[in-house]
């Protein structure tokens, strides 16, 4: 086992690292330098300014998530499924001395394409920290996992949160509505319509027409049209999931609503923090560096 390494999550708009050192977490860091942000630097450069004073030549760095797209700083090959969990840890990509990159996962069937970057290794610390068929992965693009003992069998994406900000910013259903608000009643009322009504099509201009007709208030359409998308997805895959037990791995917020939704569908779930989750997938992979 490696007493010293750095865990860094590299996504397009994000970066964050970790410093672990006999399995703690001695100093966290964060940046704006996404791989889209990179303003003319370096990969190379950007790693080095979030990690000044931590490396020696001997800490290994393991990265995940986009850094390891075709617009990061290598564009590192999917594993396609199925697979074995311990797989991801197998299939690292060097990419400079001690410094390496996480595979991303995929799905390439005449009926199904989807691909993952940085998920998989929260998947991997999940698996590790309370085993379960199914986990689900809030986001902007929601990751719905199907797992088999030690098998990743298959997964699918729902862009719920792109879709959200999509039609408030760039549909008539935002269009000249004023600041929104936090509302639990908006949001509530619109999870119940999407849990009955999975089928948005038809539902979507409703949103418009009624804060225009005063049946919801304007600076409440975005709860209104979260919990109507969130509880849409929920009912949909659930269809695809069953009623297997599932984990919920991410942010605070986004598991709290999901949480709900699926409460409201007859189905628990527990939680695991993404940050949690990343961290002990990371330190799983260090660990079989080091056998």
């Amino acid at each position: 086992m490696k007493s010293r390494y750095i865990a860094v999550d590299w996504g397009s708009t994000n970066l964050r690292a970790w410093l672990f050192e006999h399995e703690r977490c001695q100093a966290s860091r964060q940046s704006e330098a996404g791989v889209t942000r990179l303003n003319g630097k370096r990969p190379q450069a950007i790693l080095d300014e979030v990690t000044q004073g931590w490396r020696d030549g001997a800490t290994p760095v393991v990265m995940a998530g986009m850094v390891g797209s075709n617009v990061g700083w290598k564009s590192v090959p999917y594993l396609p499924l199925p697979t074995r969990l311990s797989a991801i840890g197998e299939r690292l990509t060097p990419v400079d001395h001690n410094v390496w990159i996480v595979p991303g996962l995929c799905v390439s069937r005449e009926d199904h394409h989807s691909v993952m970057r940085g998920e998989e290794t929260q998947l991997l610390g999940a698996h590790a920290l309370a085993p379960s068929p199914v986990y689900v992965m809030p986001g902007t693009h929601c990751k719905w996992v199907q797992v088999d003992n030690e098998r990743i069998c298959d997964f699918h994406t729902v862009i719920t949160g792109e879709l959200h900000a999509l039609l408030l910013r760039h549909s008539l259903i935002g269009a000249g509505l004023p600041e929104q608000q936090p509302s639990q009643a908006a949001f509530d009322a619109g999870l119940a319509r999407g849990l009955a009504t999975p089928a948005l099509l038809a539902q979507l201009f409703e949103i418009r027409a009624a804060h225009i007709l005063g049946s919801l208030a304007p600076e409440e359409v975005s709860e209104f049209l979260s919990g109507l998308l969130i509880g849409a997805e929920v009912a949909t895959m659930r269809e695809r999931f069953g009623h297997q037990p599932i984990a919920l791995v991410g942010g605070e917020s986004l598991t709290r609503r999901y949480q709900q939704a699926l409460a409201a569908a007859g189905q628990q779930a527990s939680v695991i923090s993404g940050d949690t989750a990343f961290q002990a997938g990371i330190r799983s992979i260090v660990n079989a560096m080091a056998n």
